[in-house]
């Protein structure tokens, strides 16, 4: 439908592709929120595909940073551009785009928790599951275009994400 609109009405449209958001003020319905919490309540958490699962995660401020950069750079009705770039997915037809945002990094579930488990300081319980019907076993980003545009690369580290998340999340929740 944004595609049709920027085609139809010279609207430019870039549209975002996030993966795997993390970090504080995140929904609490992901993972690491859930995560946090039941080990901090000495509960169990899920763990689904029995943590054969690969996750393209991506830390909120690389997200805001991204996003800060590309906000300005507006794609162009098609009789304007000057150059293409083999590696956008810009339209044939309208200017409208398609950028991925993500670390390109994809990490285990398991080295993720574990990253958890030691900035809480505490081992999990832990209840391996099945797959999740509609789930996917691993995430990754393409973010050649992101880069190609800005210059920008993902910069923070799972293991630093994990860990200023985890010191928000006790002063927040008060713990």
């Amino acid at each position: 439908m944004a595609h049709s609109y920027s085609h139809l009405y010279g609207i430019p449209i870039t549209m975002f592709r996030f993966f795997t958001v993390y970090g504080p003020w995140g929904r609490p319905d992901m993972a690491l929120f859930k995560f946090t919490k039941h080990i901090l309540e000495g509960k169990t958490i899920e763990i689904y595909n029995h943590g054969k699962m690969r996750r393209d995660f991506t830390n909120i401020f690389d997200l805001v940073e991204a996003i800060n950069l590309i906000i300005d750079i507006v794609p162009e009705i098609p009789s304007l551009r000057r150059k293409t770039n083999k590696r956008d997915s810009i339209s044939d037809v309208a200017p409208y785009r398609i950028i991925n945002i993500g670390n390109s990094k994809p990490t285990n579930l398991m080295d993720y928790i574990s990253e958890l488990e030691k900035a809480l300081g505490i081992t999990a319980n832990k209840n391996f599951l099945g797959m999740q019907m509609g789930d996917v076993k691993e995430t990754s980003s393409n973010t050649d275009l992101l880069f190609a545009l800005t210059g920008f690369k993902a910069k923070k580290s799972i293991q630093n994400g994990i860990i200023e998340f985890v010191e928000w999340y006790k002063s927040y929740y008060n713990y």
